[in-house]
């Protein structure tokens, strides 16, 4: 066998320790060179696939790994192939594909539109189990605006979360995230908690649908439902933290990207009284958001300072990357209203959580399970690292609002 040919052998039966260094031990001694290499455990069952370029003595090649593999009560086939010759690399994606139950229509779906565009899959991982099932998977050979089209598509019939990002170095290189509050990091609306303790929650909820309808403008609708606060005692902010109840996965996913490195903000519509507890008890890096006027213990019914609106967002997302030096294409943004679009549109990676529909059409990735840490997916994050990470830390978890476990843990 010359270099301009190669031998493919396949290994399957159950997993247990030797079965590759055995299979090695005979290839050694015959000087193989190694092409390529792939192996994959599913359960107990092993997929071992190797590529390897031999001297002329094939048949006895063959021959030797049959019988070893026999000693190893593993299956064995071989392939003669054509070695490929250097060409230029088709671009590729990675695919994330999250369900709750991930169902087999839905990833016939997926692949089928997958090789509708011409593309190839070359390698799928999964990345967790339970609660959630999540695969990724990286596919060669299609354009991504086509690809994106695609999938969004498919992911709309089967009710899944699907995102597509380019492949490259820098995806795991994104070192700010930036998050919304409210319907984000923490379950319900802030503002909705205090004016419930107004007495006038209907009509703060009556402002909120005019802004989400588009008759008022953010800052507008903002001053209007803080105006019906007034006269609120300062103490009825602290019954309010108090009461926050973080999105599940909240504490999994700040604790994860805390130990990996990552600068953490939060950006809000919502006020720094409240935030600022957030800030300290998760250990958030930045912040940014309006603040309550206050005179003689109570609410004035006014703001402090400039409005953190829409645009106040976006620009707060490159204040923070500037403090931390990343640049803009390595950062993340996650939201699930009309206020964040500016935001998720300047960060690197824009992913709508649980959003509103023109939210999500218009981020780079959507995810609509209810877990915060879902997102640690769309990094390539897997559970086990997670679980891993989990049991080397030694120090306390904090015990309550972190809703579950992360994504995939029983």
């Amino acid at each position: 066998m010359d270099d301009a040919t190669a031998l493919l052998v396949t290994v399957t039966g159950r997993d247990r320790p030797g079965v590759t260094s055995g299979l090695f031990d005979v290839l050694a001694p015959l000087g193989a060179r190694v092409l390529d290499m792939e192996q994959v455990v599913i359960r107990d069952r092993l997929v071992l696939g190797l590529l390897v370029s031999l001297g002329d003595d094939e048949a006895r090649t063959r021959t030797l790994l049959a019988q070893r593999a026999a000693e190893l009560g593993v299956g064995i086939e071989f392939a003669a192939m054509a070695a490929r010759r250097p060409t230029q690399r088709a671009v590729r994606h990675h695919v994330t594909v999250l369900g709750q139950p991930l169902r087999a229509d839905a990833i016939a779906g997926i692949t089928r539109r997958i090789a509708r565009c011409g593309a190839n899959i070359d390698r799928i991982t999964r990345l967790s189990r339970y609660p959630i099932t999540s695969f990724e998977l990286l596919v060669s050979g299609c354009a991504s605006d086509r690809l994106k089209v695609e999938l969004a598509a498919e992911a709309a019939i089967q009710r899944v979360d699907i995102a597509v990002q380019r492949a490259s170095l820098y995806r795991r290189a994104k070192r700010l995230v930036v998050m919304d509050v409210d319907s984000t990091l923490i379950q319900g609306e802030v503002i909705e908690l205090l004016a419930e303790r107004a007495g006038h929650a209907d009509q703060v909820r009556a402002v909120t649908e005019a802004a989400m309808a588009g008759d008022l403008d953010f800052e507008t609708s903002l001053r209007r439902r803080v105006a019906l606060l007034r006269g609120l005692p300062v103490a009825v902010l602290d019954e309010v933290r108090a009461d926050l109840r973080l999105t599940p996965g909240a504490r999994t996913l700040v604790r994860t990207l805390k130990r990996l490195g990552y600068t953490l903000a939060l950006v809000s519509g919502g006020f720094t009284q409240v935030i600022d507890g957030l800030v300290a008890d998760l250990g958030i890096d930045h912040a940014a958001a309006n603040t309550l006027e206050i005179a003689d213990g109570h609410l004035t019914g006014g703001l402090v300072g400039p409005v953190v609106d829409r645009a106040g967002k976006a620009v707060a997302l490159e204040r923070f990357a500037a403090l931390a030096g990343v640049p803009i294409s390595q950062t993340v943004a996650v939201g699930d209203g009309a206020n964040d679009l500016d935001m998720l549109a300047r960060a690197g990676l824009g992913i709508a959580f649980n959003a509103k529909p023109i939210v999500r059409q218009a981020a780079d990735a959507a995810v609509t399970v209810p877990y915060l840490d879902a997102i640690l997916f769309l990094l390539g994050i897997t559970s086990e690292e997670i679980e891993d990470a989990d049991a080397d830390d030694p120090q306390p978890r904090h015990p309550a609002g972190s809703g579950r476990a992360a994504p995939g843990t029983a």
